[in-house]
């Protein structure tokens, strides 16, 4: 597309304009600014001596899923605590967001990947939220229900 570009920017002009310098100019004005939305390629070896530097520094290079717990509670309440106060499930009781529970019935097993995925998605009679909130959202909320459902729900005060 980028070799495609100046061929269309100079075929259209060509037909709106009639004077040569103007074209010219025009052309090397939508260039210009064409050429400002470029993004650059990381090479990789800077993504390698990146990931090399943080781990000799000591420092963890967390997932892209990490959330904020007190935002995700937050998101919790506004959006899932209908069906899912106090950790519970009332739609199919047996499917909690208790520790045991999530091990067992949740595709992936008890993770924060695992319940952002259920929550874009949905399953059976839970919607999807894919939609409706933002991967930050979700990603909080997932943060909450692992951390919550380590604690246990009842401790949730």
């Amino acid at each position: 597309t980028t070799l495609l570009l100046p061929r269309i920017i100079t075929t259209s002009v060509s037909i709106l304009i009639p004077n040569t310098k103007m074209k010219l100019i025009i052309v090397a004005a939508l260039m210009a600014s064409a050429s400002a939305w470029t993004v650059p390629q990381v090479p990789t070896a800077v993504k390698a001596a990146v990931a090399g530097a943080a781990v000799t520094a000591g420092v963890a290079i967390s997932p892209a899923f990490a959330g904020d717990v007190g935002a995700g509670e937050q998101v919790f309440n506004a959006n899932c605590a209908a069906c899912h106060a106090g950790g519970q499930n009332v739609i199919m009781p047996e499917k909690t967001l208790e520790k045991d529970a999530l091990d067992q019935y949740l595709a992936g097993g008890r993770s924060e990947k695992s319940v952002m995925t259920q929550v874009t998605n949905g399953k059976n009679a839970m919607p999807a939220f894919g939609g409706r909130l933002s991967d930050e959202d979700i990603a909080n909320v997932a943060s909450y229900v692992i951390t919550t459902s380590e604690a246990g729900w009842d401790n949730d005060e």
